[in-house]
């Protein structure tokens, strides 16, 4: 009978510096693995710390508490399976993002990463050292080798681990979504298995942690990339994975093969996701929005719906001279439809006291986008007031394009603690909002059905700060505008590039500086989820003072 190994995949959630609460999660892992019958328990990396820590890492007392909870867990998972978990370790002088294997209540093998990224939202040149390649292990009859996250997407370490008697891949993910990163991912990892000849295990967690959502999807491939297993997206799962012994090595059998879903739906479930796991790790169980009557305060309210369920979710209309009966009724529509409370709240009476409280000032001068200003301010301190006192947390509405060239008020539309739509154009709302209608899955804690009246979907946008306003009044098109903001911000392009392409000079000109003196805003802006990788924050790092401009 040939030899059989099983390996348990834990694709969990930890939270960021819940040392003790990933602790359990772990046990409970290697407790189900110890069930099954399974050789190997395997935790994604980083695990023990949660990821990404950023800064937190480098304090000394936080490195060594991680430390001592990998010590209890190698003792306490003494009897059973193996346990390999990611976790951070510190070693002569160096801080290492290090993988650690335990068997029999004694430490088997600490693999240390090699290839640290330093990419997009990494910054682990910044924070770790280098490590050696490390060989491989044995646990029983079968020999492992772990490439760390980034070691497996370059050919070195794999190749040198094949080379030295690996007989499987276990590579350990903290992997973030971006959209269409799976492919990516498969890629790279057909690439090593072509290239080794050897079965491997891409195991990356699940959850959300500031603006990144870790989207999970671990799968097992065979040699010549023939995909064996693949777990579902972002959901927590424990699978047990058995491989067998061949004339020609390992072998995974065929096991779970979880549906794929599409763009739209693991971006939007990404928005989900992020809101819920932010405001569970940080604490807070209910939120407060402005719900206009538009689109992109209708779309955050059902994700927030969706994210918390409708009875955690207060809305709140916040009219002034210029609101529109149209945008008070759609509003109540909304509302009625996700089944949230909604409140009213007008700022007229607070606008005319601002304006009063000016008018010295203010006297001999024509009213301008001061006097818009104010209004959106004013909305913000009143949400802001109601968050305060009743602990719901503010979501704030803005979408990229809006935050691309400046067209949010800071401390006013821009107030919150968090932006659900921060990564996400204009033309991807309107979608967005089509695709929630059509389509309702059981991870959405809001109604299914037409959530979002059509006719929220189809009216012009407008910040209703003036008589008659429109957002083109003061923006290209959005079809034009997106186009161009997709070329300047998520492609890098030259203006001379999108002149080529078929743009006007000068609305790219425009676009252009509008994106650049709008740094200042982005940089206060509330965290919000990331769906590309070129979102506001991590991703794309620019200088709040820059007097460049493309001479293209």
């Amino acid at each position: 009978m040939p030899n059989r190994f099983r390996i348990t995949l834990a694709q969990l959630n930890p939270t960021v510096g819940d040392l003790a609460g990933n602790a359990r999660k772990t046990l409970e892992a290697w407790e189900a693995g110890r069930e099954a019958g399974a050789d190997l328990v395997a935790l994604p990396e980083m695990f023990i710390t949660g990821y990404q820590t950023q800064d937190l890492v480098m304090k000394e007392a936080f490195t060594r508490d991680a430390m001592a909870h990998l010590d209890r867990l190698r003792e306490a998972a003494a009897d059973g399976p193996a346990l390999a978990i990611g976790g951070p370790l510190l070693q002569g002088g160096k801080l290492y993002n290090a993988y650690h294997v335990f068997r029999e209540g004694r430490l088997v093998s600490q693999v240390l990463k090699h290839h640290l990224p330093n990419e997009t939202v990494f910054d682990e040149v910044r924070l770790y050292d280098s490590g050696p390649i490390s060989g491989p292990y044995a646990l029983g009859v079968a020999r492992l080798g772990t490439p760390i996250c980034e070691d497996a997407w370059h050919e070195d370490v794999a190749e040198a681990l094949e080379e030295s008697g690996a007989e499987i891949l276990l590579v350990p993910n903290g992997s973030p979504y971006y959209r269409n990163k799976f492919e990516t991912r498969l890629n790279h990892m057909v690439a090593r298995v072509v290239e080794t000849g050897l079965p491997l295990v891409y195991l990356n967690m699940v959850g959300g942690q500031d603006d990144q959502v870790f989207d999970g999807a671990s799968f097992v491939l065979n040699p010549h990339g023939e995909l064996a297993v693949r777990l579902p997206v972002f959901d927590e799962a424990i699978s047990h994975v058995d491989f067998e012994e061949t004339d020609e090595g390992w072998r995974a059998l065929p096991g779970e093969e979880a549906a794929f879903p599409d763009a739209w739906e693991q971006d939007y479930r990404v928005m989900v996701e992020a809101l819920r796991d932010y405001c569970r790790k940080t604490g807070f169980r209910q939120v407060c929005l402005g719900l206009s009557g538009g689109i992109d305060s209708a779309i955050v309210a059902t994700i927030a719906a969706d994210a918390l369920g409708p009875e955690n979710v207060r809305c709140v209309m916040l009219p002034s001279k210029y609101t529109s009966q149209a945008s008070l009724d759609d509003a109540a529509e909304v509302a009625r439809r996700l089944g949230t409370r909604l409140d009213t709240v007008s700022i007229e009476k607070p606008v005319v006291a601002m304006e009063e409280a000016l008018a010295g000032l203010f006297e001999g001068t024509k009213p301008d986008i001061t006097e818009e200003n104010i209004q959106s301010r004013l909305r913000g301190n009143i949400l802001m007031a109601i968050s305060n006192k009743f602990g719901d947390m503010l979501l704030t509405t803005g979408n990229k394009s809006e935050g691309a060239v400046g067209y949010a008020t800071i401390y006013g539309d821009m107030a919150g603690g968090y932006n659900p739509i921060k990564d996400l154009y204009k033309t991807r709302v309107f979608e967005t909002c089509r695709w929630r209608n059509a389509n309702h899955r059981d991870w959405m804690m809001g109604p299914a059905g037409e959530v979002i009246p059509p006719r929220v979907i189809d009216k012009p946008p407008s910040a209703e700060l003036r008589e008659d306003q429109k957002d083109e009044d003061s923006l290209p098109p959005y079809e034009v505008l997106d186009a161009i903001l997709e070329g300047l911000v998520d492609r890098e392009a030259s203006v001379a590039d999108l002149v080529a392409e078929g743009f006007e000079r000068e609305t790219v000109k425009k676009v252009e500086h509008l994106l650049y003196i709008s740094e200042y805003k982005r940089f206060q802006s509330a965290p919000g989820a990331r769906l590309t990788k070129r979102s506001f924050w991590l991703d794309r790092r620019y200088p709040i003072v820059n007097r460049w401009r493309d001479p293209s």
